[in-house]
């Protein structure tokens, strides 16, 4: 088991590793829209904030030697059920023709009341 940590980016506050690398899967920890330098989040709209949370997971996929085209799972936690539609448009830019299993659950609260997180599965 490896750990996943890019090294443009400084050391989670909270207990727990941005990936794991593990025979040839990565498993990325929920990924908030944020600057990962400054660890500033981005409270804006939804679309820039999906952008951001999905480019954080990118950052990781890097690190461990794969993309968002070797992603087979995510998972997408929403602050309002309303925001389906915005996510799913933005996600579907990003993503292009590759399409992973994925479940998006709305929650009640996000942390730094951010309005989405993104964890992911993917094969190196």
């Amino acid at each position: 088991m490896k750990v996943i940590q890019p090294s443009d980016q400084p050391q989670p506050k909270g207990h727990y590793s941005p990936g794991i690398e593990h025979h040839g899967i990565v498993y990325v920890s929920g990924q908030l829209p944020m600057d990962l330098v400054t660890r500033e989040p981005f409270a804006g709209d939804i679309e820039t904030q999906t952008e951001l949370a999905l480019r954080n997971v990118e950052a990781v996929l890097h690190a461990a030697g794969s993309s968002l085209d070797r992603v087979m799972q995510m998972t997408i936690y929403i602050s309002d059920i309303e925001l389906w539609g915005a996510v799913n448009r933005k996600y579907a830019e990003i993503m292009g023709d590759h399409r992973p299993a994925r479940a998006i659950v709305p929650v009640k609260d996000l942390h730094f009341d951010t309005k989405i997180e993104i964890q992911a599965i993917a094969l190196t």
